[in-house]
């Protein structure tokens, strides 16, 4: 059979057992296994447990774990409302600060757990009920932290970009370095719309600010400057050449662990077991799903499916860009359905030879990659974030939440559209810090 045909059969036959309700990794470990079975025979099952053990082969996938224990030391205290309170009382005398400081928060958070749902819940338990009671529209209070927790997996330290980096063997460190500006362009497109929305609705008053004493502003910072902290001290140690991503994450998650010891007294044991507990849960479904998607890989491999694609993308007398906006309209629709972490895993043995023979670079392709996984988090009909919210504020309707979020979709659209006429958004951090890539 023609490798492109068998290609058409693999994606067809991926869609259907993925929407039968098994998990992604399962799911894909048994297309992977029916295919070779079928086209390679018996023989082939016996490379199986080798390719899937030797995927996690990786001293680079220990940061996952690391990361994930991070994220959820923090998840699990007042951290998230307490630098929630602090920028707010910070930024106070700013016009539109609360809506400022919900977005502002929800990029601190995501920087410091890397995990969109668990920023949605921290800084929406504040944020969603303090903007409604000063009379902010629901679709503004609840679009805006929908939308802020996305920027959990761009923003570094990523585990969607360490699940890139590892895919499709590039650079950990440059695809945290790539994710900055983005990241910050971001926050100011959602910041910029949330104050024009307020602007628009006509009402004064949710521009109007509270006042608090400098006593106010300086009493909070002790407990969330540690955590800023330990994300500065994160980047200085990788990019500064004293640690590995690896070493370093190990690191960062102790530092975490103590301080939500020490500042919000995580003493019980009970506690620390359910934050190692649930650390544990997802990283082993991420980890298994590498592994699933290593053999995934092998298979579209050894049936030449995938270089069949590459060859036939090179042969084709198509503009790179309109390649480019097929690639974007594919990610957008996946996203809708699956989590990041699969389609990235799924689609990079795919898309990574079709974008390096259009002439892209993998690291401005993985930036591109990532705000279509974000924008995949607030559309239906799996829309993690708009459920996350949902529980936050159950008086809101889903409807509700949806169109408040849809402005954000359009500046995530936006800013893919500025970093495809300016990559350097991406690129230039990295070739700065680390030098231009070989």
């Amino acid at each position: 059979m023609d490798p492109l045909t068998l290609g058409a059969f693999v994606a067809f036959s991926t869609i259907i057992v993925l929407f039968s309700g098994v998990s992604v990794a399962l799911g894909l470990l048994i297309v992977s296994t029916g295919f070779l079975m079928i086209f390679d025979g018996m023989r082939s099952l016996e490379l199986l447990p080798e390719i899937l053990f030797g995927k996690l082969d990786n001293f680079a996938l220990l940061s996952i774990p690391m990361f994930i224990i991070m994220g959820s030391s923090i998840a699990s205290t007042r951290a998230g409302a307490d630098l929630y309170e602090a920028l707010e009382r910070w930024l106070t005398r700013v016009p539109g600060g609360l809506v400022i400081s919900n977005l502002g928060a929800c990029a601190l958070f995501a920087a410091m757990s890397g995990s969109s749902p668990a920023t949605c819940a921290a800084i929406g338990k504040m944020g969603i009920p303090e903007m409604r009671k000063r009379g902010y529209p629901d679709g503004v209070a609840a679009g805006s932290i929908a939308a802020g927790g996305t920027l959990g997996i761009l923003i570094p330290p990523s585990v969607t970009m360490i699940v890139y980096g590892i895919a499709t063997e590039t650079s950990i460190g440059r695809l945290f370095l790539a994710g900055v500006i983005p990241g910050l362009m971001l926050v100011a497109l959602f910041m910029a719309w949330s104050l024009y929305s307020t602007w628009k609705s006509g009402n004064r008053e949710l521009l109007a600010t509270g006042n608090y004493t400098w006593k106010e502003k300086f009493e909070i910072l002790p407990r969330v400057l540690p955590f800023l902290f330990i994300i500065l001290g994160v980047l200085y140690a990788m990019y500064g050449g004293v640690a590995t991503p690896s070493e370093t994450a190990a690191v960062g998650a102790l530092l975490c662990l103590l301080i939500a010891m020490v500042i919000y007294k995580l003493w019980n044991p009970r506690d620390l077991w359910v934050v190692l507990r649930d650390s544990t849960k997802e990283s082993v479904m991420i980890l298994f799903i590498i592994a699933a998607a290593g053999v995934f890989s092998y298979m579209l491999s050894s049936l030449y499916i995938t270089q069949s694609i590459a060859t036939w993308i090179g042969t084709l007398d198509v503009n790179p860009w309109v390649l480019m906006g097929f690639v974007n309209v594919f990610l957008l629709i996946a996203g809708f359905f699956l989590p990041p972490v699969a389609v990235i895993l799924m689609a990079a043995p795919i898309l990574l030879p079709i974008i390096t023979t259009a002439g892209f670079d993998p690291i401005w392709f993985a930036v591109v990659l990532t705000i279509n996984m974000e924008i995949g988090l607030i559309s239906p009909p799996v829309g993690l974030n708009l459920y996350v919210i949902n529980g936050i504020a159950p008086d809101i309707s889903l409807k509700t939440i949806l169109m408040g979020s849809l402005p954000f979709v359009a500046c995530m659209v936006l800013a893919i559209i500025l970093l495809c006429v300016f990559p350097g958004l991406a690129t230039w951090l990295p070739d700065a810090v680390m030098g231009a890539a070989v």
